[in-house]
């Protein structure tokens, strides 16, 4: 069974690599500091039955990392606190929760219990079908009793500012007086993401990712905790 650690510290991924040495059948291919690099390995890697991950990292939380997994293996989650466990197992894939220090016969249950129990990853039913069939490439916008047609695909950011929305394009930005949520139901799913609850992004206009925020053209924009692990999940990451 090929594993794979996530933890941010350098002395438990050790702890958990020699627990793992203990059972023949758990085979640790990579460790990893952060759920970032993860996330890059499992994008090219899919052999991985099994992860060991921690809850609390800086920035992407093990719960935000789940999050970002299209179809998850298994997980054992690891960490020094107590407080999430009923929130652990709302996640199919979590077969276990491991509190640190963690003892090899603990350990070793853990391992029982995917031995055990099979795990049906998470399916989640596709956005994306509906968005990718239709055909409506254009949307039109009521500015001064005027119809005007956008080009939906050179839409870069959506911005709300009060009762109005402001509609960046590669040609011309727009003000209208409209609502996040209603232009957000008019874009394909595909191309667009609220990643803040006062902007939507186009993600394939995303020019640099640092922190909490995107680059788009000369607009940096913030990211929200919450919306963070969907971006990610968007992302094509190398």
């Amino acid at each position: 069974m090929n594993c794979i650690i996530i933890d941010d510290e350098t002395t438990a991924r050790v702890v958990i690599n020699q627990l793992c040495s203990n059972i023949a059948m758990l085979n640790v291919v990579e460790e990893f500091p952060n759920a970032i690099k993860a996330i890059k390995y499992l994008n090219q890697n899919n052999a991985v039955d099994l992860i060991f991950l921690d809850i609390h990292m800086p920035e992407f939380t093990g719960f935000d990392f789940i999050q970002t997994l299209k179809n998850p293996p298994k997980i054992i989650l690891t960490t020094s606190d107590t407080n999430f466990a009923i929130e652990a197992f709302e996640y199919d894939c979590i077969v276990d929760y491991l509190v640190k220090p963690i003892t090899q016969a603990r350990f070793e249950k853990a391992i029982q219990k995917i031995k055990n129990t099979p795990i049906t990853k998470q399916q989640t039913e596709s956005t994306t079908d509906k968005t990718e069939t239709t055909s409506e490439k254009e949307l039109y916008i009521n500015i001064d009793r005027r119809l005007i047609k956008i080009d939906i695909a050179s839409i870069y950011l959506i911005e709300a500012k009060g009762d109005y929305i402001n509609v960046k394009t590669e040609h011309k930005n727009y003000t209208v007086h409209s609502t996040l949520k209603k232009i957000e139901e008019k874009l394909p799913e595909t191309l667009f993401l609220k990643v803040h609850r006062s902007y939507i992004i186009n993600i394939k206009k995303i020019i640099d990712i640092e922190d909490n925020s995107v680059l788009i053209k000369k607009d940096v924009v913030p990211v929200s905790r919450s919306n963070r692990p969907e971006l990610m999940k968007r992302l094509n990451l190398l």
